[in-house]
């Protein structure tokens, strides 16, 4: 009977034993489930260890609740003269019609100051801003820059308004999550969420533009709206969708480095000053550097140097590769298009460059583009070097470096080509074009043109 008795008391205590280890086991599990491995440094912008794991409800939350109230609806009003109709020529009259356009807007002061898309307002005869919540207010334009498709406006109000505060674009990391805020389809206060998928994109195909590019959802109604990091720090604007209509998979938003710049130039000079580096090439990759016969494949190859730049006042030549501009690494055009768009005229930069294989650092103070650039007959002309002239076998000329003028733009005359004389006069440099342009009393009755293949092309103006 002890023996059956010691039996059962040994089977109750192990079973006992037994219940507590798996409890044990798992309230362990549950309390590891409920803390993942990794912690969120809001300084760096980036969460530490799996980059893959999903963010805390709380960061998604406490960026949403950071943004949402600085981003405001942006309606325009373009007013136009529609189709004539029988009773207006009846009565002799032409009525203008009105147009509706919608955005998005973001608060970057407490005063009242808005960054949107250029494309926005363009051509707005009225713009209207609502908050989120639903006050609404004129609008007044401060400024515009269309080659950054960015736009500053400013509404009066007695009250201190939410707004969002600038994050370093630089700093963004791929894979980093990302909120787009604004109001789709004129759904006001829409926030949806995405990772960074590219940084410096170019979608012209011209390497002028350097979005940051991101799979959070935006779609019309969207542009000028703002892109935030987890720390609700706003790191771009959005400004396009990869698509006709609507989101497809991709967006892509202006750093906001060059926005802020962009808003700074405005609000201090009335325009956008741009720092040049002064120098002429191609980003390098497999077919370019096997061409040229260099090793390497990433960085910024230099063809040519505009005489009279900061980049050959520092000693940069024809050869060097650009690897890095302060901290920022280049491995293509736009990468260095995109950090130079966020300098003025007279910044210094700290240029790491590769020649004859070794790395050697320079610092360069930039240029004003007006040393090398004019405006003429809606077209952008620059200088070009001695080196390029020899190489193209002509004496003069000047590089078209942008084409507005559509009735040019009909015959075929585009980016690339060259003015080589106008009126049959030989055309130097661009001080040759303002002379042109300071007598008013000129007619320009032909321009004779060189295409990139070398082709001579003469249009005469009737």
């Amino acid at each position: 009977m002890k023996k059956i008795i010691s039996i059962v008391c040994v089977s109750i205590l192990t079973s006992a034993l037994t219940i507590y280890t798996l409890n044990n086991n798992i309230n362990n599990e549950q309390t590891n489930t409920s803390k993942p491995n990794y912690e969120f440094k809001k300084a760096n912008y980036n969460v530490n260890n799996t980059s893959n794991a999903l963010p805390l409800n709380n960061d998604f939350v406490s960026a949403a609740e950071k943004t949402i109230d600085a981003v405001v609806h942006v309606k325009n009003t373009t007013n136009y003269n529609g189709p004539v109709t029988i009773q207006d020529l009846f009565f002799n009259r032409r009525p203008p019609q009105s147009q509706v356009g919608t955005g998005s807007g973001v608060i970057i002061s407490p005063d009242g100051y808005i960054i949107t898309n250029n494309h926005v307002i363009d051509r707005a005869s009225d713009i209207e801003i609502t908050l989120n919540n639903n006050k609404s207010y004129k609008a007044e334009l401060i400024g515009t820059d269309k080659e950054t498709d960015i736009a500053l406006l400013k509404i009066d109000t007695d009250e201190s308004l939410p707004y969002t505060t600038f994050g370093d674009s630089d700093e963004a990391k791929i894979g980093e999550w990302v909120l787009a805020v604004g109001n789709p389809f004129n759904l006001t206060s829409t926030v949806t969420a995405g990772i960074i998928s590219a940084k410096s994109r170019d979608l012209s195909g011209e390497q002028n533009q350097s979005f940051i590019q991101t799979d959070a959802a935006v779609n019309p109604g969207n542009s000028g709206g703002a892109l935030v990091n987890l720390n609700g720090d706003l790191i771009g604007i959005n400004t396009a969708i990869f698509g006709n209509n609507s989101f497809i998979g991709y967006s892509f938003a202006v750093p906001s480095n060059i926005a802020r710049k962009v808003v700074e130039d405005i609000m201090e000079f009335g325009d956008v000053k741009n720092g040049i580096l002064g120098v002429r090439g191609t980003e390098l990759n497999s077919a370019v550097s096997e061409n040229i016969d260099i090793n390497e494949t990433e960085g910024f190859y230099v063809d040519s140097v505009e005489d009279g730049s900061g980049a050959q006042k520092a000693g940069i030549k024809h050869g060097d590769i650009i690897q890095k501009i302060d901290n920022i690494k280049i491995t293509k055009f736009t990468d260095m298009k995109g950090y130079l768009k966020t300098k003025r005229p007279n910044d210094e930069v700290n240029i790491v460059l590769l020649r004859d294989n070794k790395q050697k650092q320079v610092k360069v103070t930039l240029s004003t583009p007006e040393i090398f650039t004019v405006e003429f007959m809606d077209m952008e002309l620059k200088n070009i070097s001695n080196s390029v002239k020899s190489k193209l076998q002509i004496k003069n000329g000047v590089l078209i470096e942008r084409v507005n003028n559509k009735s040019l733009k009909n015959t075929g005359i585009t980016q690339g080509y060259f003015i080589l004389s106008i009126n049959d006069r030989d055309i130097k440099s661009i001080d040759d074009i303002n002379a042109l342009k300071q007598s008013y009393n000129t007619s320009i009755y032909s321009i004779k043109f060189m295409s990139p293949k070398g082709e001579i092309e003469r249009i005469i103006f009737r």
